[in-house]
């Protein structure tokens, strides 16, 4: 048995949703909303980006509308930022990703530059599986409280997900959309919180393989709070800037490191 093998086992053995409170705590994301808000002033002094574009998706049954104070936060840090433009996610099929699809190449054809791609959620699924099709036009991945492995028992939303989409959306019949744990060819960042309401956080874990530029990043915040909590925007636009072809693993500043626990993730 290979160790991957091995670690992919313990992770079914293992998989489970967040406890009910955490889920009935998820209401403190009304408080990560305000506290975005009331250090927004701060926020836009975070590093400056060089331009690049960037594609935000949000999670599940959400829209534009609940990722639009990060786009406007990135835009104002010098990005060139995108909402997906493609109502609720719902439903996860053949069409709705082929749109995904045809939604990144255009952008990466009208700027010419390869596209760093945000997913929240759901979101950050679709934002690993995008790069794995695509990995030519797409800059880094980096994916807020995604449930990046194929075992859906650990999110508290599989029976609502599979109630809309089936216990096999189209794109698995087809042969896509497995593999979930599998990181994409580009660098690749998870943003976790351990109090998930919603999403364990080891169904957000990254395992990194020899070669593989991927990491985890932990905060303290809710699901829902994520797009808007202090501490993941720090994160972000340091991740964001930098230079193509230069990744390097997250470090924070000392004076940010209270807001990133140090906590061993396995």
């Amino acid at each position: 048995m290979t160790a991957t093998t091995a670690a992919r086992e313990a992770l079914e053995i293992e998989a489970r949703p967040p406890h009910l409170l955490l889920a009935l705590t998820e209401g403190r994301a009304v408080f990560e909303l305000a506290a975005f808000f009331a250090t927004r002033p701060l926020l836009g002094m975070l590093p400056k980006g060089d331009g690049h574009p960037v594609l935000v998706l949000p999670g599940f049954l959400a829209s534009d509308g609940s990722t639009k104070p990060m786009r406007r936060l990135l835009q104002d840090l010098g990005y060139d930022t995108y909402g997906w433009k493609l109502g609720r996610n719902v439903r996860v099929d053949l069409a709705r990703v082929h749109e995904m699809e045809r939604l990144l190449l255009d952008i990466f054809q009208k700027t010419g530059r390869k596209v760093s791609i945000v997913g929240w959620s759901l979101g950050g699924v679709f934002a690993r599986e995008l790069a794995k099709l695509h990995p030519h036009a797409v800059r880094q991945v980096i994916s807020l409280g995604s449930p990046i492995h194929d075992d859906r028992r650990h999110t508290n939303a599989r029976r609502l997900f599979e109630m809309l989409n089936g216990k096999e959306p189209e794109p698995i019949k087809h042969g896509r959309f497995t593999g979930l744990d599998l990181a994409p060819p580009v660098p690749t960042t998870s943003i976790l919180t351990r109090t998930d309401g919603i999403v364990h956080w080891r169904g957000s874990v990254q395992h990194p393989h020899k070669g593989e530029q991927t990491e985890n990043i932990e905060v303290h915040a809710s699901h829902c709070g994520l797009g808007v909590n202090p501490s993941v925007m720090v994160a972000l636009a340091d991740r964001l800037k930098q230079p193509e072809g230069q990744w390097a693993p997250f470090k924070p500043k000392l004076s940010q490191r209270w807001m990133f626990p140090q906590t061993r993730l396995h």
